[in-house]
């Protein structure tokens, strides 16, 4: 009988090693794996040191001016630019003198020719406000673009200009983060014009491509209402990290 008590455990130990061999033991309790909660898209904050980036020596993408009269006039535009023209078309001769008129055609005084608005370029030091803004992706480019464009003011001519303009740079980044400047803009690239228009919008978008998505406020947009002699401006530039 003890020699049967001390086989007994032997061959129970036998049994569950063939039974895992076959397959047929029951099996360790697994591990349930955690749950893994999705990071938050970054801050504005951990893309930049500062929420306002500086820039220098910011290319001003074809800044476009137009002007519509409500009769034909004469009129100076002078502009007061902190920093370096590098192309004008017509000819900035201290000064772009035209006849405007009121379907925005402008006939240069300086050369005789016709234009359909004025045109500069350049290059200067610049401190944007990247505060609140759009992130929108490469391919929804065109569709922001067109939607914000019309709502602040402009006309499918202007907007459709500014796109065709812009569209190419904007179009194959993952993302885009997207700002309307004000005061940032027009306080270095002042415009005196002669007679003084009645109603003035100047769009100037600043830009940054990014790879993927990032927190930020939306920027509130107000639209623009036209009224006697009206100017339309836009422009912008691309910017990046300090």
């Amino acid at each position: 009988m003890q020699k049967f008590q001390r086989i007994i455990p032997i061959v129970l130990a036998v049994l569950t090693v063939a039974a895992m061999a076959c397959g047929t033991a029951p099996a360790p309790a697994e591990t349930a794996e955690p749950e893994v909660t999705p990071a938050p898209s970054p801050a504005l904050s951990e893309i930049w040191d500062t929420p306002v980036p500086a820039v220098d020596e910011l290319l001003y993408g074809k800044p476009v001016i137009y002007l519509y009269p409500e009769t034909p006039t004469e009129i100076n535009v002078q502009l007061q630019y902190n920093g370096t023209l590098d192309c004008t078309y017509p000819a900035y001769d201290n000064g772009w003198i035209v006849t405007a008129h009121p379907d925005g055609t402008l006939i240069d005084l300086h050369d005789g020719k016709e234009y359909s608005y004025l045109f500069w370029e350049g290059h200067g030091e610049a401190n944007y406000d990247f505060t609140r803004g759009f992130v929108v992706k490469g391919k929804d480019t065109a569709a922001f673009l067109r939607e914000k464009l019309a709502h602040m003011g402009l006309l499918p001519h202007e907007y459709n200009e500014f796109i065709v303009y812009w569209l190419p740079k904007m179009q194959n980044n993952a993302y885009n983060l997207i700002t309307f400047q004000g005061e940032a803009y027009t306080s270095t690239a002042e415009l005196i014009i002669t007679p003084a228009p009645d109603s003035i919008l100047r769009v100037f978008m600043a830009y940054k491509p990014l790879d993927a998505p990032i927190a930020i406020e939306e920027q509130p947009l107000t639209p623009f209402t036209r009224s006697g002699f009206t100017v339309i401006e836009w422009g912008g530039c691309e910017i990046s990290n300090k």
